[in-house]
């Protein structure tokens, strides 16, 4: 996959605007919110207020045909027409074709619902992202519906994920048998947390490991040395 630049990526997302009356072409309305975004402005206020700041010279460089941004209202009328699964589609394949896969081994998965996104007795928008340390990236992220939960939804995030090779880590929320199944069939690993949601499990590795010292003390007890430490050491010309 070659590498594509977060223009041309956006460019790709399907416009959801009537024809009819359009005053700002698509691409540089994205432009501008992702360049806003990225300089640290999240909300539609702030958006709108670094567009206006920087004036026409960004506007122009931008791709907007007036020398003009889009005001508070055109932002969130355009924003509430995007279908959220076909831009973070875009997006991840903009991410895919920039991280080269053997750059990093491990994959870690988490929830989150953001910061203001809470609408009084509405709750707040919950995404469950998987996310690459070593190269700082978020390789994708799905929406947790209310009727579900994260695990339920890390099913559908692995399932878009390249696994192979890598190492899933997750918390006890992420600790069930069919995504554990999910990693290991598509050829990753997987290190989660294991806590009261799974007793039985939690037994069975504290025996383990129990198991796993006493056998140790035994093979030491039994040793005519000992232990490793008290042995001799070998002869300085029969070391190697």
């Amino acid at each position: 996959m070659s590498p594509c630049t977060l223009v041309d990526a956006l460019a790709a997302v399907p416009d959801p605007r009537s024809k009819h009356g359009l005053i700002h072409p698509l691409a540089p309305f994205l432009g501008l919110v992702a360049l806003a975004m990225l300089m640290g402005r999240t909300s539609l206020n702030g958006i709108a207020r670094f567009g206006r700041q920087h004036g026409p010279a960004l506007a122009h460089a931008l791709g907007f045909r007036r020398g003009k941004t889009p005001a508070v209202s055109t932002l969130s009328r355009t924003l509430r027409r995007f279908d959220a699964d076909q831009l973070e589609h875009v997006l991840s394949y903009w991410i895919a074709s920039r991280v080269d896969p053997a750059a990093f081994t491990h994959i870690s998965i988490d929830g989150k619902t953001l910061r203001g996104s809470r609408n009084g007795a509405i709750p707040g928008q919950h995404l469950l992202a998987a996310y690459a340390p070593t190269v700082g990236a978020v390789l994708a992220q799905v929406k947790v519906d209310a009727s579900t939960n994260e695990h339920k939804a890390a099913l559908t995030l692995l399932g878009i994920l390249p696994l192979r090779g890598k190492v899933v880590v997750g918390d006890a929320m992420f600790c069930q048998r069919d995504l554990a199944e999910e990693v290991v069939g598509a050829g990753g690993d997987y290190v989660l947390t294991v806590k009261d949601n799974q007793p039985g499990l939690g037994i069975d590795i504290r025996a383990g490991f129990a198991f796993e010292t006493a056998a140790r003390s035994i093979a030491a007890a039994t040793s005519p040395w000992g232990s490793a430490s008290a042995r001799p050491e070998p002869h300085r010309h029969d070391r190697r």
